[in-house]
């Protein structure tokens, strides 16, 4: 099969395109616009680079898109293309409102003219795989039993999640009325290696390394459900071989915590290794700082994925302290990636807040 995967070069992307390539040896046309979270180093290592092609392109360019897919001729496509950071989304919603949505139009008008041309062989084997977020969902209280299910309502609270939620409902859409074959995804918070260092997680390690505070938003009690990466990608290639058209899928790794016990546990961690710390410091704890909460700050996200688990016999493979460990290890190791970001994109002073 050929797979075509848009946003390839971001974080979730690329751990898709080094596992389909190289794990699974499959043909794939990466498709990114190399925004600043778009980061070609993060496939440098790929083994079969002859698998891999690369074409540099805007989603919003509809007649380019067009050409890229009816040439190409993918069995697959995976959408992930998209403008993510809930903190970006407030200071600049235009972005989020191009990308996510005007550029999911486009590919699914790519997407459906390309699969009306196919014979009815082809198109017995086509998709369309929708990779979204559970906080088109809203926000959660504190009751436990209260998750996320596929049935669950939207209710949008930032820019950033309105523009998901529109996403999907486009691709719903499409499939209800052109029958185009599609399946959506809602997953919750990644993290790995390769995790661009403006999010919660990968800034608070480079921040401990650095000896400079660790900000969190509020009293960091908002809760997260965190799925490591690389459990996610299995899942959406199980997904798209073996989901059931015009379904919903929820993918979560069963690991609820508040962002200060993340924070915590990464400090623990490191003050537990060999790292040295700050002459100031007698423990990486004393870097944490509290700051104002940003508007809208939902307060938690929790996902049911039983149907994915019964449905399909998919399970993340990764506790959140063995993928913790994991994703520490890989930001003390590969320095090489992630300093050059830091040092010409960020001072690492304002971001790290976002989950």
């Amino acid at each position: 099969m050929r797979m075509l995967v848009t946003g390839g070069a971001g974080f979730i992307g690329s751990a898709l395109v080094r596992y389909l390539v190289d794990e699974l040896e499959y043909e794939t046309l990466n498709i990114d616009k190399l925004t600043y979270a778009g980061n070609l180093d993060s496939l440098s290592k790929i083994k079969n680079k002859s698998l891999h092609r690369f074409h540099q392109l805007d989603i919003c360019n509809l007649n380019e898109l067009k050409n890229i897919v009816s040439s190409y001729k993918p069995d697959k496509i995976f959408h992930l293309a998209a403008e993510t950071h809930v903190d970006r989304s407030i200071d600049g919603p235009i972005d989020f409102i191009n990308t996510n949505i005007i550029g999911t139009y486009n590919m699914l008008e790519a997407a459906l003219e390309y699969f009306k041309s196919l014979p009815s062989a082809k198109k017995d084997s086509f998709l369309f795989l929708n990779v979204s977020t559970d906080e088109v969902f809203g926000e959660l209280d504190n009751n436990p039993s209260n998750v996320f299910t596929e049935l669950t309502s939207y209710s949008p609270n930032s820019p950033y999640s309105a523009s998901k939620a529109s996403a999907d409902h486009m691709v719903n859409a499409w499939n209800k009325t052109f029958q185009l074959p599609t399946i959506t995804t809602n997953c919750s918070n990644n993290y790995g290696p390769f995790h661009f260092p403006e999010k919660l997680i990968p800034l608070s390690i480079i921040n401990a390394l650095a000896g400079k505070s660790i900000n969190i938003y509020g009293h960091g009690n908002q809760i997260r459900d965190w799925l490591f990466v690389e459990d996610h990608v299995k899942a959406l290639y199980k997904i798209a071989t073996e989901g059931a058209v015009g379904e919903k899928y929820n993918i979560g790794g069963n690991n609820e915590k508040q962002n200060i016990e993340v924070v915590s546990e990464i400090c623990d961690f490191l003050d537990q290794s060999n790292i040295k710390k700050p002459t100031s410091i007698h423990s990486f704890k004393e870097l944490i700082t509290f700051v104002s909460d940003r508007p809208g700050h939902d307060f938690r996200y929790a996902i049911d994925s039983s149907k994915l688990t019964k449905d399909l016999g998919w399970m993340p493979q990764e506790t959140f302290n063995s993928g913790l460990k994991k994703t520490i290890n890989w930001f003390i190791d590969n320095k090489w990636w992630w300093e050059p970001i830091v040092a010409s994109r960020y001072s690492g002073e304002r971001l790290g807040t976002k989950e």
